[in-house]
């Protein structure tokens, strides 16, 4: 890693990762090691949740492909050591919660993505990126699926009596976005700083 090339996203839009396997075998120990150390950091940087998530997944038969993306986050996060998340002293207590899934994205059995995060104010308190249980046929019931009927009905009664509001979000806004797909850096980077705060730690701005 001394020498590697810096890496300005996490995954590469290119990237398609499957179960691979032809390719080559490689330590599964080492592999989950691997994996368990980022996840650790997921903890702070939201902004490796769905790549680690994705990668996480082949732990039982780990290849050298699946290797060489989570090569690829320890190359990036070594390159942005210096960012973390921004709580601002002066945030509001408004909370706003966004949701997103992908269609059918994972290559083996074709299940959905789902991503969410809530934001207190504009500091975010809470994010998560998961594959769903059943395979959509629709990018409309990939969303859907990632609600369960008994939150559905919770939620329609919320809103019903105007504790909450549901408002569509056009995908430019979407900061479930970077939670579900990788995103190229233009994107990755706006959600990243500008929307979810993980910005430069000495930085003193914030809103």
């Amino acid at each position: 890693m001394g020498d590697s090339k810096p890496m300005t996203t996490p995954m590469s839009t290119n990237t398609a990762l499957d179960a691979d396997e032809d390719g080559e075998a490689v330590d599964q120990k080492e592999f989950r090691g691997m994996i368990s150390s980022l996840l650790y950091l997921t903890a702070t940087r939201p902004d490796i949740q769905f790549t680690v998530c994705l990668c996480a997944r082949y732990q039982a038969s780990p290849r050298t492909s699946h290797r060489q993306a989570v090569k690829r986050i320890f190359r990036y996060l070594k390159f942005t050591p210096e960012l973390g998340l921004w709580y601002s002293s002066d945030s509001s207590l408004s909370l706003r919660g966004f949701s997103d899934a992908d269609h059918a994205g994972c290559r083996i059995d074709r299940k959905s993505t789902s991503g969410t995060c809530q934001l207190l104010g504009t500091s975010l308190v809470s994010w998560s990126s998961r594959k769903q249980g059943g395979v959509a046929l629709s990018t409309t019931e990939a969303e859907y699926n990632q609600t369960h009927r008994r939150e559905v009905s919770l939620l329609r009664d919320h809103y019903e009596k105007g504790d909450i509001d549901l408002v569509h979000v056009v995908s430019a806004n979407q900061l479930a976005d970077i939670f579900t797909k990788p995103l190229e850096f233009g994107t990755f980077v706006r959600l990243r700083g500008y929307r979810l705060k993980v910005l430069t730690i000495t930085h003193q701005g914030g809103d």
